[in-house]
């Protein structure tokens, strides 16, 4: 059986830029490598910007490239993908099947989400359709008691 070459859109999202699938992406199966300069520790906190990741207490790739695809994978605390490092490559791969349309995502880990997403309300679509249905419950209660 050949291997379907699997393409991705970038659009917007409601957390920024996103990577999109164009076709469907089996469970299990490897999407995208992110790519770019490896650093060490020392070069990386000598630089600014969010676009580091890690393969090792030693070394992270630099992805801030455009050319860099998996850039645009933005978390989830519900994510379809993960991170696999190989080496000294990060590959992301399918956590169950992901369908046409559907965004790319991942968990950014704790410290990014302590440190980035935490401080300002995580935005991905688990979390705002818990928000939302959140807001709907507490107006519900609020014309509840303007009724009374």
């Amino acid at each position: 059986m050949r291997d379907v070459q699997i393409r991705y859109a970038v659009r917007r999202s409601n957390t920024g830029l996103g990577l999109f699938a164009t076709h469907h992406i089996a469970r299990g199966r490897r999407i995208i490598q992110y790519v770019g300069p490896i650093l060490t520790s020392a070069e990386v906190e000598q630089r600014t910007g969010r676009y580091f990741f890690s393969i090792d207490e030693d070394y992270a790739v630099d992805g801030s490239a455009r050319t860099n695809l998996a850039r645009y994978v933005n978390h989830s605390c519900r994510p379809n993908a993960e991170a696999l490092v190989e080496g000294k490559r990060i590959w992301l791969w399918s956590k169950r099947a992901i369908e046409p349309g559907e965004q790319i995502t991942i968990h950014y880990g704790k410290q990014y989400f302590n440190d980035y997403i935490k401080p300002v309300g995580c935005k991905c679509a688990p979390c705002a359709t818990k928000a939302a249905k959140k807001s709907a419950k507490a107006k519900r209660k609020s014309e509840k008691k303007k009724a009374r």
